[in-house]
């Protein structure tokens, strides 16, 4: 929302000093996912998985992309400390989704589980992804603290796909 605002602003700046001639300047495309974008990719959702409900079909694919792109032992070739970092996302309460991080030892009899509540009413749905060039992870941010949620093996598609679809299960869910 900050970066929409000041493009807004440095276009008025330019226009208001007849830098860009107002014919050159084009209207500002709708913020984040157009709603045809949307309708099309919960009408493929539904038919991939077989259901009419939207809010399943979001929870399975976001399910199925932590899973395919989970942070495997395998993938951490020179850590100290290898472990599978698994993910799941539930629906709690009315307007709370609930993100279970599952982190097993390399020899997978130490398993650890954290559970994390995120309230997503009166949040910015989109969610922001971060795949550093030198690393082998990506993490995906949670919406309400800005911190690290979740971390996924470093592929920059599978961060976006994930965060599209988290991003439009937030929406689902803020429906109500």
């Amino acid at each position: 929302m900050q970066m929409r605002l000041t493009r807004k602003l440095i276009f008025a700046f330019l226009i208001g000093s007849g830098l860009v001639p107002v014919a050159n300047v084009s209207a500002e495309p709708a913020a984040g996912l157009s709603s045809t974008e949307q309708a099309n990719y919960l009408h493929e959702l539904k038919r991939l998985y077989n259901t009419q409900d939207e809010r399943k079909a979001l929870l399975a694919h976001v399910n199925k992309l932590l899973l395919t792109y989970a942070l495997r032992a395998g993938y951490q070739v020179g850590q100290a400390d290898r472990n599978d970092l698994i993910y799941s996302v539930a629906l709690g309460a009315q307007g709370e989704l609930l993100l279970r991080e599952e982190t097993r030892g390399e020899n997978s009899s130490d398993i650890a589980v954290r559970n994390q509540r995120i309230d997503v009413f009166g949040v910015d749905p989109f969610i922001r992804y971060d795949c550093p060039t030198s690393g082998i992870s990506c993490s995906l941010n949670n919406p309400v603290t800005g911190n690290k949620m979740i971390t996924i093996v470093r592929d920059n598609n599978g961060a976006a796909d994930l965060a599209k679809a988290m991003s439009y299960l937030i929406r689902n869910v803020q429906k109500g």
